[in-house]
């Protein structure tokens, strides 16, 4: 399941710049559950074509993430938004001045992201 979110992560960040092609097989495979028999009669290309294109597409994506870290920048956004969350909770419940602190320090974090 972790592959599937993975790919998901990569494919909603950098999928705009593969080409439609590539996006169809890519879709079909990945997110439709095509087989790659399935995906190979619809797209008339070899069932090894369909491989070698997901293969191809999953190593594009991979190489602009490893150059741009979006998802990674993304993700850790995510975490620091949780922990605000949580500080802000427990400031309701106890009024605990170290929270605002906390959350200032961790904005400041989101900021230079």
């Amino acid at each position: 399941m972790e592959k599937i979110l993975e790919q998901s992560l990569l494919y909603d960040f950098y999928g705009e710049l593969l080409t439609d092609h590539q996006k169809q097989v890519y879709e079909d495979v990945v997110f439709g559950d095509y087989s790659l028999s399935e995906a190979a009669e619809v797209h008339q290309i070899s069932r090894q074509g369909v491989h070698d294109l997901i293969k191809r597409c999953d190593r594009t994506l991979h190489e602009y993430e490893s150059k741009l870290g979006l998802v990674q920048k993304f993700q850790d956004t995510r975490q620091l938004v949780a922990e605000i969350h949580d500080l802000t909770q427990e400031y309701e419940r106890t009024g605990n001045p170290e929270c605002v602190k906390k959350i200032e320090i961790i904005s400041r974090k989101i900021g230079e992201l």
